[in-house]
């Protein structure tokens, strides 16, 4: 059974804190996590049609919107995933706020974010098949975003403990078959024995998948819900 306190602070906690005003933590928490999910959001835009010049302006004005605005106070969590509900509220902006909003904010002394535009536009296909609409699209890209977190902050937290070369070393286990993990080699490039490179192993795939779980379910309502969540990432990942 995953640790209660892995739900204490939800995505949707941040946006409700935020929304609100004066809760300086949550709003730079949003911060991060928009630094986070952003990429997902400009890609759909741009397989939507738009140009890179209108999709920097759309998310731009939608995430500056939802970090500063109080636009989403009322938000209904029992709406479920988090990246959904991103998609949805972002949709919405596209359809009725940005030709309003977007055009007079950029350069008009509103807080601007700082997102490296390029990186988004690399790898990126804009004539999606009927099995790869921008939804599907954005699905995956989140789920690739959410990976991405997940192993940098793992890397991070092995960093700080002055672990940086055996998580280099081991990193390419976290999502290796099981039984091609060749622990001969890797106990010899550590110098250790195959059991204490088995271990050592086993203790790094747990932790990310500890760090996993927890990040997968704070975007979700329900604790109940992160076994279906993570199924249905990677299914997307596979697809």
């Amino acid at each position: 059974m995953a640790d209660p306190s892995f739900f204490a602070t939800t995505r949707w906690t941040l946006v409700r804190d935020a929304a609100r005003g004066g809760d300086t933590l949550a709003v730079e928490a949003m911060g991060a996590l928009v630094g986070t999910y952003w990429q997902p959001l400009y890609r759909y835009a741009r397989r939507k049609g738009k140009s890179p010049a209108d999709a920097e302006d759309l998310v731009q004005g939608f995430l500056t919107h939802v970090i500063e605005a109080r636009a989403l106070d009322r938000t209904d969590a029992t709406k479920g995933r988090f990246r959904a509900f991103l998609l949805s509220s972002f949709q919405h902006w596209m359809i009725n706020e940005w030709k309003r909003e977007t055009r007079a904010k950029r350069g008009g002394g509103e807080t601007i974010l700082s997102f490296d535009w390029q990186s988004a536009e690399t790898g990126l296909h804009l004539e999606p098949t009927h099995d790869h609409s921008p939804d599907k699209l954005y699905d995956r890209e989140w789920a690739l975003a959410l990976l991405g977190k997940v192993l940098a902050d793992l890397e991070a937290a092995c960093r700080n403990e002055g672990g940086a070369e055996q998580f280099e070393i081991l990193k390419p286990c976290l999502t290796a078959d099981s039984a091609r993990i060749p622990y001969t080699e890797i106990a010899a490039t550590l110098n250790t024995s195959e059991g204490a490179a088995r271990v050592a192993v086993h203790r790094l795939r747990k932790r990310y998948r500890h760090l996993l779980t927890d990040e997968i379910s704070r975007t979700l309502s329900s604790p109940s819900a992160v076994e279906e969540e993570m199924q249905s990432l990677f299914a997307v990942l596979a697809g």
